[in-house]
């Protein structure tokens, strides 16, 4: 009766849903799910506040606004004046749209916050489509430089090996440049000829001044086919004697 007493509908664009006389937290959580606001209506003392708390902690996770309804104290729930509902449920009202105002501006701000947050999250966004653009253009460019390195380093062990080849061949092309250096400076001179000049007397066995030739081991003086190479004439003659001392000295040992 209190509620057909106030023009909700036209004072505060309200609809009233349901009514549901019920001390049931279950039931009430069925009821009023999703409800922008719920009147709790107990009565006045510490019981009905009670209930009225439990219902309040129960609820606030379901429903936009919990807001409570007190009973006048001391009266029958069947007569009680209607008036002093009438204004009780105005206040409650009342007290839910102040409530609300305040949760709208808490909203506000939460809804710039988003704003605010959604701008940074699209900023952080284009930057790190960015930076993948930048990350993979190095991966590309780092792949390419690793390419381009490992070819490198193939016609590097290439060339080492070449250079390796080059050297040694160097070497045996400068060893033998010195091998014909050498010689290039060893005159040559007729054996028999020089030997009859020198001991006047004919060169009977030219093998034994060979095989002793070949005992001195000199790299500057090379006998055979006939002939003496030495770096000069004198340096042929001095060897001739050597020899010749040698031949002396052993045909002596062998009498």
């Amino acid at each position: 009766k209190a509620l057909q007493d106030v023009s909700l509908g036209s004072e505060y664009h309200i609809t009233i849903s349901s009514i549901i006389p019920t001390t049931s937290l279950e039931i009430a959580k069925r009821a009023v799910e999703g409800a922008d606001i719920v009147l709790i209506a107990t009565d006045a003392d510490a019981t009905g506040r009670e209930l009225a708390e439990k219902f309040q902690r129960s609820l606030k996770e379901s429903v936009g606004h919990v807001e409570r309804v007190k009973l006048p104290y001391g009266h029958d729930v069947e007569y009680i004046d209607p008036r002093l509902m009438v204004e009780e449920i105005k206040n409650a009202i009342i007290r839910a749209g102040l409530s609300s105002i305040a949760n709208i501006r808490k909203l506000r701000k939460l809804e710039e916050k988003v704003l605010k947050f959604k701008s940074e999250i699209d900023e952080l966004a284009n930057e790190n489509s960015t930076l993948q653009d930048e990350n993979n253009s190095l991966s590309n460019e780092l792949e390419k430089i690793t390419k381009e390195r490992d070819e490198l380093n193939s016609k590097l062990g290439e060339l080492e090996e070449k250079l390796i080849n080059l050297q040694e061949e160097h070497q045996k092309i400068k060893e033998k440049y010195k091998e014909l250096k050498s010689k290039s400076f060893l005159e040559m001179f007729p054996l028999h000829e020089l030997w009859k000049d020198l001991f006047n007397e004919e060169l009977e066995n030219e093998k034994e001044i060979v095989k002793v030739a070949d005992t001195l081991k000199t790299e500057k003086l090379i006998i055979g086919q006939g002939y003496i190479a030495a770096p000069s004439k004198e340096d042929a003659i001095n060897c001739l004697r050597t020899i010749r001392t040698i031949l002396f000295l052993m045909s002596k040992t062998e009498e």
